[in-house]
């Protein structure tokens, strides 16, 4: 018997945010996939814009499962993991072990294909950098939606959410925060208006 699936799927039951007052609560399976949405989308920008070859569907899984190791750790949250190098170094290593728990979950013939999931391979190594610039996208779209409630605990927040995800060069991020974030400041009649 193995439990690799049955402890992915407990990937709902990680809300994140753990320390803001939410209007709408979001887990981390929610936040993966939002995450792989755009990190493929980054990537399909950066082959039809950009002349590139990425592999928009191996970013896209590697983002489903990049934060799979919380259903064994929580979310903890990001002042208290980069408050320090000291803390940051030790929750990698917590996260390094988590992943390797629930590989060691997996039937053995099946552990290479998802290794690579929790274990940053060098060939996957351009990829991650279009899930983590993914990742830092979803959280200013929440920190939008959160705004857009009226919620004031998101504010500073999307201050600074703002200032990472402009930072970020790479020309498929400026690509989608040009033409698809202002949308998502829209409300429903608008994005259906014709």
């Amino acid at each position: 018997m193995s439990n690799f699936f049955a402890m992915v799927s407990r990937m709902r039951l990680i809300n994140r945010w753990a320390l803001m007052q939410n209007t709408a609560q979001e887990n981390i399976a929610e936040h993966s996939h939002n995450v792989a949405v755009i990190a493929h989308a980054l990537c399909i920008i950066g082959n039809k814009e950009y002349g590139k070859n990425l592999n928009a569907e191996r970013c896209a899984l590697l983002a489903l499962y990049h934060d799979t190791t919380e259903v064994i750790t929580g979310d903890m949250p990001t002042p208290v993991k980069y408050c320090n190098d000291e803390i940051t170094s030790v929750y990698k290593d917590v996260e390094r072990v988590a992943g390797n728990r629930l590989l060691n979950m997996l039937p053995e013939k099946f552990k290479d294909e998802y290794s690579p999931l929790f274990n940053k391979e060098e060939e996957d190594k351009e990829l991650w950098k279009f899930v983590k610039a993914a990742d830092k996208i979803d959280a200013l779209i929440k920190c939008i939606n959160e705004t857009r409630m009226g919620n004031r605990e998101f504010e500073k927040a999307l201050e600074t959410q703002k200032s990472i995800v402009y930072s970020i060069e790479m020309p498929e991020v400026k690509y989608f925060c040009d033409e698809f974030l202002p949308a998502y400041y829209l409300t429903l009649d608008e994005h259906t208006k014709s």
